[in-house]
């Protein structure tokens, strides 16, 4: 499994323009499985705890509402930030990523995100 998130991990920062954190936590325990930062001073665990609270209360909106949907992401736009966070397809599982939106290229960031998350479901 380490492997796995390291390989992902590396994968991201390597090829996502403009990255600068990542964290992946499962949604129930709030446990943060991986996470890496390439600015100093920024906890993507720290960010992920809290954004855990956003999926959560996105998630009991839908049950609330009745909805028969699932949460597929969620974005924040920053001044200078994208905050992306990512819904595994068992919804066990989300992957925080935070980039720089003046370098970031949201289309290749998302296709990566999605090519990996179908991963983190059976892996994890």
């Amino acid at each position: 499994m380490s492997d796995f998130l390291q390989q992902f991990g590396d994968e991201i920062k390597k090829n996502v323009p403009g990255y600068i954190a990542i964290a992946i936590t499962e949604i129930k325990s709030g446990i943060s499985y991986y996470s890496n930062s390439a600015v100093a001073g920024f906890d993507p665990e720290l960010a992920s705890a809290f954004n855990l609270e956003v999926v959560k209360a996105k998630l009991n909106a839908i049950n609330a509402l009745g909805l028969s949907q699932t949460i597929d992401e969620i974005m924040i736009s920053l001044t200078d930030q994208f905050h992306i966070i990512d819904i595994s397809e068992n919804n066990e599982y989300f992957i925080y990523l935070a980039v720089d939106s003046t370098k970031a290229n949201l289309g290749l960031t998302r296709a990566l995100l999605n090519k990996y998350k179908k991963e983190i479901s059976g892996k994890l």
